[in-house]
């Protein structure tokens, strides 16, 4: 068995709602596909997937335990202290895999959270172990596949919502935890040394780097 991840390729829909003077986010729309041919070249079938949900639903959404990471986690393990969502519905839809989810207010859903006011759209990336047979010139994800988590992950208008994030002081910024003063002020130096072309190159580094110190 191998660590198999997905990215779909939809646009992930933002819903909020306040709730006793508190603004909720959630996130809904396509989160997996099966009998589709992804541009890994893997399929994952239906009848593998629909089965995979529901002991999935049952052990993890229906329990309260469906969690979810903020990045590329390199692992199946879900690591509580990086959580930033939990997945409320996950149902199967023809073809798709329809799920919402509900942004927590942890450090890393904070981070979520202000991106989405910043402007980035977000995206969600699947993990599961199982192995694959080579069919035709297509991997097949097979019966042993066992979804373990999914993640959130931003799309190429997050580094510059983060950039701009750093060049206005945003609270966000500097009060999460992460970040030393020393780090934000060397990222704030990189950004005005950078000409214009390569600023979005530059936005994507520093991006990568932020999340890596999560």
């Amino acid at each position: 068995m191998k660590l198999i991840t997905e990215t779909t390729q939809s646009e992930i829909q933002v819903l909020t709602e306040e709730k006793n003077g508190q603004k909720n986010y959630f996130i809904k729309g396509v989160f997996m596909e099966s009998d589709t041919k992804n541009r890994n070249g893997r399929v994952y079938p239906g009848e593998i997937m629909e089965k995979e949900i529901g002991r999935y639903n049952n052990e993890y959404v229906k329990q309260n335990r469906a969690m979810g990471e903020l990045g590329h986690p390199e692992g199946p393990t879900v690591n509580l202290e990086r959580v930033s969502h939990i997945i409320k519905n996950l149902s199967v839809d023809g073809k798709q895999i329809i799920g919402e989810a509900k942004i927590m207010d942890t450090p890393y859903g904070k981070i979520v959270k202000n991106l989405i006011d910043e402007g980035a759209k977000l995206g969600v990336s699947s993990r599961g172990m199982g192995s694959l047979k080579e069919q035709d010139g297509v991997n097949v994800v097979q019966e042993d596949f066992m979804l373990a988590a999914v993640d959130v992950v931003a799309d190429p208008s997050a580094p510059n919502a983060f950039v701009n994030g750093i060049m206005e002081g945003k609270e966000w910024i500097w009060d999460n935890g992460v970040l030393k003063p020393v780090v934000i002020e060397q990222y704030k130096k990189v950004i005005k040394n950078t000409p214009s072309r390569k600023l979005e190159e530059q936005a994507m580094n520093l991006f990568k780097d932020f999340i890596s110190k999560l």
